[in-house]
């Protein structure tokens, strides 16, 4: 069985790592972090320097993989990670498509009423897309 566990720098999404490493413990578990370019482009005075802010995108990730690396430790299980630029929810939805994810678990930000309308859910839109089972973790 393959599990795929979107994550960012989230509590819900480490949540959802223990949950995937917990719930199946002898599936192959990959983590996928997607850059989200139009985010990054929001830190400032970095905007400008696109490559320099991607630079530093990719090495708050190898940090985010480090800490789901350790959780994936501390339960005996053995965990995959992958990067990837995109629109997050697409990308999730892309990378589970294109790798034969069986199952999807990602964690919930918990956003209601108009934060969610005008902001948009990842997961919501990942349920709503994916081809394969997904377990939205709060």
């Amino acid at each position: 069985m393959n599990v795929l566990v979107p994550v960012d720098e989230s509590d819900p999404a480490r949540e959802a790592v223990e949950h995937a490493v917990t719930t199946y413990p002898d599936a192959t578990i990959t983590a996928l972090h997607v850059i989200n370019p139009s985010m990054a482009m929001y830190r400032g005075e970095m905007a400008y320097n696109y490559e320099r802010l991607m630079e530093l995108e990719e090495e708050e990730a190898e940090t985010l993989f480090e800490t789901i690396e350790q959780i994936g430790a501390e339960h005996d299980a053995s965990i995959t990670t992958e990067l990837m630029v995109g629109t997050p929810a697409r990308s999730i939805v892309s990378f589970a498509t294109d790798n034969d994810v069986d199952q999807i678990v990602l964690g919930s930000h918990g956003r209601s009423g108009m934060s969610r309308v005008l902001l948009g859910s990842v997961a919501e839109q990942v349920v709503r897309r994916a081809t394969v089972p997904v377990t939205v973790v709060r």
